[in-house]
């Protein structure tokens, strides 16, 4: 297929697995140089508002009943 035809999408995984076989712990470092992950709005811009929510809800339930039943 050339480069005419592929759509931009396809032009852009290409160009990411050609990197990542150029340079395997680009990723690594990356994560590294930004710190922990990125934080709260990486996290929601990964999951949604709702998911956030829900995963939020879930770790609060949880350390409440810790709290209660020690």
């Amino acid at each position: 297929m050339s480069n005419e035809k592929q759509s931009p999408e396809q032009k852009r995984e290409k160009l990411r697995q050609q990197e990542q076989k150029r340079n395997p712990t680009g990723n690594l470092k990356d994560a590294y140089d930004r710190g922990y992950g990125g934080g709260f709005a990486d996290l929601v811009g990964m999951f949604g508002w709702k998911t956030t929510g829900i995963v939020f809800g879930v770790i609060v339930i949880i350390l409440l009943g810790i709290l209660v039943f020690t």
